[in-house]
């Protein structure tokens, strides 16, 4: 299918951003889209613009905004990568394409690899990315090889995405005002469970590592949160399990005796686990390390929701230290929460535990989800398989609450039998650890109505929430608002459509993701992931076994790889200095002489004659080609010693290598007589009279028969230079040395020309 145009009505003043969530259960990419923030304050006025941007589904029907594909290997990337970009493609105008973000967020899944795969497997996405797709990725930086565009988010930054997604979502940004109050989010996988909220406004001044939320509204405004946010990892329901696992084999090796045959099947009871349901499992997070602790163990339900309660709850660790005035469980600092003013909404597990396996979505109501739990754990286990084997036969399908008939999706009746059986074995578990999680972990409140457990139900919630004086539920479990899904995909595209705003201010600071926002991140208690290119001293845990005990880290103080490799870099700067110091010198000294040409140019310039405005200077080089040639010629003419010797000729005339005449020339310089004695060998039929002679210098002017143009005087010595500038060589050679030199009686030599 073609993308659509520019000219469809639907794509006129629209933004898109596309994200991809590349979790450990596959990569799923979402296409948002919203209404530019310009073409908008053009349509609205007033309170209509005291909203956030209005983010959506990124198709105009609201189908295929989102598809997902499964994890392949690292090498075959592009194999996976490849149909989520053409799915970006086929949907967004291929104009808009430059100007759509595109953001490859890595969650739980990237974040249990070792920090050299973390960057193997970005550096190999980021370049697939670059190179096969046309969307906005930013320049590298500290954040990753694609920037921010492609990275590992930790679980407060899902948190915080979160936060914002439910919030909005939920209408906690609409009509924004100081003493307004937004919603708590709660969000449990199967590795960890975070908690965001904002505190009250008491609390926030003595609470601790508050994050700023800062977003912008269509009127430009800013709207400021302060975000408290933090993660149990372990605390996941999976993990979880494997720490209750541990800790019943423990108690069971404990109790056993001794004399006991290791051959006969012997059975760990766990009132977790559907009465009767027998299942084998291997302890991985054993507490203790006793003989048995790794080897495999049968477990048998005995279906007991009560005792479940009771055994799943020192899981908590409520009793860890607390470094600060106020923890919730395992030591985690978290401010006090004021459940008459703060509510909650649970996504993930708190839904899937709720309406998939009770039907109990929604509003919380805790005695009647008890009893259902409870109903659901005594029942066998066989007569669950049976109900779940029924609903399969009228076309029920198993998966997470996708149950479609028909292309519809269908209620599976009681105990969620939509649900796979791995998680019909597991529900018990996980009902008991959410209800000790929100309420001896969090804290949540328990709402018990006069009738117990015969009366209550889900549509009084509400009702009693208000009786009790908790206004709104206090807690509920929620999936989507409205078609659109709660997600941290969601809220990070809420806070980049808050970015693209206009602000009303000059003055105001840019809209940033809120870890960003943080002033000394050294000091914060939350640290993005960015994964080292140079870890020494994971390095040197590789080869610490081969290094002696006083070589290792533990022992000098730093790490003598990281100290090799610095040696090695400036050994080897050094050495590229060192061969580069001539040129270095010499680029130092024209730098440094600078001044001193242009004064020597400058003085050349004036011996000439010329302007020293009138033109550019000549190089010094090139007055040195045109002076000190000619002096050297005339000083061993008259036998004087030149003051620096030089291959060059005195004269290129051609009339004098060929021995042609050549048309008389006037010197324009000053001439100068002085007596002299014939010439031995004479000078031919115009020998001067009265005892004077003229020197034959090469260049003389000449006539048309040979002879030299002469008054007696000795004609000027003339030396035309590369650009005919000529020398005053009075000032060059001293009248009286000359004079005194041939009044001697000797001869002047006549220097021979000749070519060079």
């Amino acid at each position: 299918m073609p993308p659509p145009t520019a000219a469809d009505s639907w794509i006129a003043s629209r933004r898109f951003g596309v994200v991809i969530d590349a979790g450990s259960s596959g990569s799923r990419l979402q296409i948002y889209s919203w209404k530019d923030a310009r073409a908008v304050r053009q349509q609205e006025s007033g309170d209509a613009l005291r909203v956030l941007p209005q983010v959506g589904k990124g198709t105009e029907d609201g189908e295929e905004w989102s598809v997902k594909v499964e994890p392949d290997k690292l090498e075959e990337i592009p194999s996976y990568l490849r149909p989520l970009l053409e799915h970006a493609r086929t949907h967004i105008p291929p104009s808009l394409q430059p100007d759509t973000p595109l953001f490859l967020l890595a969650t739980a899944g990237m974040r249990l690899l070792t920090p050299e795969k973390q960057a193997e497997v970005l550096q190999a996405t980021c370049e697939f990315l670059k190179f096969h797709s046309n969307f906005r990725i930013e320049d590298p930086s500290p954040a990753g090889p694609c920037g921010s565009s492609v990275r590992i988010i930790t679980g407060e930054e899902e948190g915080l995405f979160g936060w914002i997604a439910v919030n909005y979502l939920m209408d906690g940004f609409k009509g924004w005002s100081d003493e307004r109050v937004t919603y708590g989010f709660l969000d449990m996988g199967g590795a960890s469970t975070q908690i965001a909220f904002e505190p009250s406004k008491e609390e926030q001044e003595k609470a601790q590592n508050l994050i700023d939320v800062r977003l912008r509204l269509l009127d430009g405004n800013d709207i400021n949160h302060k975000v408290f946010v933090t993660t149990w990892l372990g605390y996941g329901t999976n993990q979880a399990r494997e720490r209750y696992v541990g800790k019943l084999i423990d108690e069971y090796e404990a109790k056993r005796p001794l004399s006991a045959d290791p051959q006969v099947d012997e059975y760990v009871e766990d009132p977790c686990l559907p009465k009767d349901l027998i299942i084998t499992n291997t302890p991985v997070q054993a507490e203790t390390a006793s003989a048995h602790s790794e080897t495999a163990h049968n477990f048998i339900g005995t279906g007991s929701f009560e005792q479940c309660l009771q055994k799943t709850l020192p899981l908590l660790n409520k009793d860890a230290p607390c470094p600060d005035s106020h923890c919730l469980f395992n030591g985690v600092y978290v401010p006090p929460i004021d459940f008459t003013a703060s509510n909650f909404i649970g996504v993930s597990e708190y839904w899937y535990s709720t309406e998939q396996s009770f039907g109990l979505g929604g509003a919380y109501d805790f005695v009647q989800y008890e009893r259902a739990a409870s109903d659901f754990c005594s029942h066998k286990w066989t007569e669950i398989l049976q109900e779940h084997d029924t609903a399969r036969e009228h076309g029920h399908l198993g998966g997470d609450g996708e149950v479609e008939e028909d292309g519809v999706v269908v209620d599976t009746g009681k105990w969620g039998l939509n649900a796979e059986i791995p998680r019909l074995q597991m529900q018990c578990f996980k009902a008991a650890w959410i209800v000790n999680v929100l309420h001896e972990g969090i804290g949540v409140p328990r709402i018990v109505d006069e009738g117990g457990n015969t009366t209550t139900n889900g549509d009084k919630v509400a009702t009693q929430a208000q009786n009790k004086g908790l206004g709104r539920p206090t807690f509920q479990s929620m999936d989507s608002v409205g078609d659109i899904a709660i997600s941290w995909t969601l809220g990070k595209m809420v806070l980049e459509a808050s970015k693209e705003v206009p602000a009303a201010s000059a003055v105001s600071r840019p809209i940033v993701d809120p870890l960003d926002d943080i002033p000394d991140l050294s000091t914060s208690p939350i640290q993005p992931i960015r994964p080292p290119f140079l870890d020494f001293d994971r390095l040197e845990d590789k080869i610490s076994h081969h290094l002696p005990h006083s070589l290792t880290r533990h022992s000098l103080g730093f790490s003598p790889i990281g100290f090799l490799f610095y040696v090695f870099i400036i050994a080897l700067i050094s050495t590229t200095l060192y061969r580069m110091r001539h040129r270095i010198r010499s680029t130092i000294r024209r730098f440094v002489n600078k001044r001193d040409r242009t004064y020597l140019t400058e003085g050349y310039m004036m011996e000439e004659g010329q302007s020293l405005t009138g033109g550019p200077p000549p190089s010094p080089s090139r007055l040195s080609f045109q002076i000190f040639p000619p002096l050297r010629r005339l000083s061993s003419s008259l036998g004087l010693r030149a003051p620096r010797p030089s291959p060059l000729s005195l004269s290129r005339d051609p009339s004098l290598r060929s021995g042609q005449h050549s048309p008389a020339r006037v010197s324009p310089l000053r001439s100068y007589s002085f007596p002299v004695p014939k010439v031995q060998g004479g000078l031919g039929p115009h020998d001067a009279p009265n005892g004077t002679a003229t020197a034959i210098v090469p260049g003389s002017p000449r006539l048309h028969d040979g002879s030299i143009v002469s008054n007696g005087s000795v004609s000027s010595l003339s030396s035309r230079s590369r650009n005919n500038s000529h020398i005053n060589l009075s000032s060059l050679a001293p009248r009286q040395a000359i004079s005194r030199s041939l009044s001697s009686g000797m001869h002047a030599p006549i220097a021979p020309y000749h070519e060079e």
